[in-house]
């Protein structure tokens, strides 16, 4: 496995419950600031394997990117069971509820 992916499953798997990180905030703290792509790939193709709280990791708007109205409505009833508050405009106040990992937590893995 690169090493871009494990820190990417790494990180992803210390968002604590009742907050978000974006697409691009996990690439940057995993060593590649233009990866977001890449993390989309990676919890696509990984969520499952690995367990990760995949309903955690929004776009850099506040917003869900998923597509689907099942998948939209699915990710945002489980931030909202875990106290996550949308707008009315279905965004979240990324002030409030975005994670952002010290470089301790990021680099304890390495």
């Amino acid at each position: 496995m690169e090493r871009f992916t494990e820190r990417v499953i790494y990180i992803i798997q210390r968002i604590p419950s009742g907050k978000v990180m974006a697409y691009g905030q996990i690439a940057k703290c995993a060593g590649s600031p233009r990866g977001a792509r890449q993390v989309v790939r990676i919890l696509h193709s990984m969520s499952a394997n690995y367990q990760l709280p995949w309903h955690r990791v929004i776009n850099s708007k506040g917003e869900i990117g998923i597509k689907s109205e099942e998948g939209f409505i699915n990710q945002k009833i489980m931030l909202e069971e875990e106290g996550v508050r949308f707008t009315s405009s279905n965004r979240i106040d990324l002030d409030e509820y975005r994670f952002n990992p010290d470089d301790n937590e990021i680099t304890e893995q390495e």
